[in-house]
């Protein structure tokens, strides 16, 4: 049998106590692992590096993300350019960069060879369309020349032969006789010095009127008279 002393029993305990932080601290206390970011946040977060990136935020690259792969597509300008894409790339959560992006040197001037060939075909359809438009243009134009021509003349002949009710043939005599007769009577052109000439079946109304209600009637007056083809206003308010 061992007998331990009341002094060993004090060694024991201060043992004790320290035995006991050594013994918490062997144990290490689990830490809970950070959220993996999704291939979705990836190709968030990496486009708006690029995008934000001074050197590179004028030329056209894609970012996309699988299994944390990063894929880069598009063009650039300089090889330098292409290495800096590929390091804004580079962020938690990526395991690896497939850098394919394209180095053309016309890549972001806006007339890389695409938009070039673009341009040109745009440029040939419009010249067609406008040498095609000009040609019907020329064509419509020739052909209402014509018609109109023949209208000018089935009109001036059915004028020419125009006859009132009565018989009386509507020349540019009869026309300012009768343009004047009109005026008589109308209580708006009274005190009115009104000049009536006709030629060619126009008809120039030139003079003075008392008021802006005349001179309108008096206009309205000429038009309104067969074989009138358009009036001519001189009148002024007096």
């Amino acid at each position: 049998m061992k007998i331990v002393t009341s002094a060993g029993l004090a060694v024991f305990a201060v043992a004790t106590l320290v035995a006991v932080p050594v013994s918490l601290n062997a144990t290490p206390v689990a830490q809970t692992a950070a959220a993996k970011p999704t291939d979705s946040q990836l190709a968030d977060k990496i486009n708006a590096r690029i995008d934000a990136d001074a050197s590179l935020k004028k030329f056209d690259i894609d970012a996309k993300v699988d299994a944390g792969v990063v894929t880069l597509t598009g063009k650039v300008a300089t090889a330098a350019q292409k290495t800096r894409a590929g390091q804004d790339a580079k962020t938690a959560g990526v395991t690896k960069v497939d850098n394919q992006i394209v180095i053309d040197k016309d890549a972001g001037k806006g007339i890389g060879t695409t938009t070039k060939e673009a341009t040109e075909k745009a440029a040939t359809k419009t010249k067609e369309g406008v040498e095609t438009a000009g040609a019907k243009t020329k064509q419509g134009a020739e052909t209402a020349g014509e018609k109109t021509k023949e209208a000018a003349k089935t009109t001036g002949e059915k004028t020419k032969e125009a006859t009132t009710k009565t018989g009386e043939v509507i020349n540019d005599a009869w026309i300012t006789t009768k343009v004047k007769t009109d005026f008589v009577g109308e209580d708006l052109l009274k005190g009115s010095d009104i000049n009536v000439d006709t030629n060619n079946h126009v008809v120039t109304l030139k003079g003075t009127v008392k008021t802006q209600a005349g001179r309108e009637r008096a206009i309205a007056i000429a038009k309104s008279t067969s074989g009138v083809t358009r009036v001519v206003d001189q009148l002024t308010i007096k």
